[in-house]
């Protein structure tokens, strides 16, 4: 279905691949930490496991956090980021890298649009990158992996960052680069656009039911502003 603009009303922004250029650093730290069980790969080439790792959820200690929440093991996800964190994986590249454009795109969205960041990041974490761009004052909200019970791609997040910014979740457009920011969306009831410049691919956003797909981030902002001028 076609993005219907008039229905928007504000915007959640994943960030890893969305906001922050950190996916390919990722899967590099990814690889390191499995490079223990080479052995268990046939080709021992550990970067295609790597590669839909992340790209199916979005970090690499996020398909674990979400086993653990599906799950409903106490204390899974506290225990499972303790692991990933001591393997260095859960560690965040420094410095923080932005999307090109991203800056400007969050400062003429802002004048139309409450914001609001929708991220499988813990808070710490993503508040770093928010302050280490001077971004943090365009977001009503911050719904970082501990904000709510459930995370991507889960709608949990996307619904409590609607209910904060004051929208119904209808009128709230998800924007992020994987498959797993489309499904949170879509299962809130919101839209989507899936974007090029982080870890997902055209097709398989497309078949996750992204409403539009932009080569990077900083492409909304014509999509946008054009239909309210």
């Amino acid at each position: 279905m076609p993005l219907d603009i008039k229905r928007i009303q504000g915007i959640c922004f994943d960030v890893d691949g969305t906001l922050s250029d950190t996916d390919d650093l990722f899967v590099h730290k990814l690889v390191r930490g499995l490079r223990p069980f080479r052995h268990l790969f046939p080709d021992k080439n550990l970067h295609p496991f790597a590669r839909r790792l992340v790209m199916a959820t979005e970090s690499p200690g996020n398909m674990l956090l979400g086993l653990t929440d599906r799950w409903g093991l106490d204390g899974g996800i506290d225990r499972v980021g303790d692991f990933i964190y001591r393997l260095g994986l859960g560690r965040s590249p420094e410095p923080f890298l932005l999307i090109q454009g991203v800056g400007e795109m969050l400062l003429q969205l802002r004048e139309t649009f409450p914001l609001s960041v929708v991220s499988a990041r813990g808070r710490r974490n993503t508040l770093r990158f928010l302050h280490q761009f001077d971004l943090t004052a365009h977001f009503i909200c911050v719904a970082a992996r501990d904000a709510c019970q459930h995370t991507k791609p889960y709608p949990d997040p996307v619904l409590w960052a609607a209910q904060q910014m004051g929208v119904p979740p209808q009128a709230v457009l998800m924007v992020g680069d994987t498959v797993v920011d489309i499904r949170a969306g879509k299962a809130a009831g919101a839209q989507t656009v899936g974007v090029l410049c982080g870890f997902g691919q055209e097709e398989e956003l497309r078949q996750a039911g992204a409403d539009l797909i932009l080569p990077d981030t900083a492409a909304l902002t014509a999509v946008l502003l054009n239909s309210y001028r």
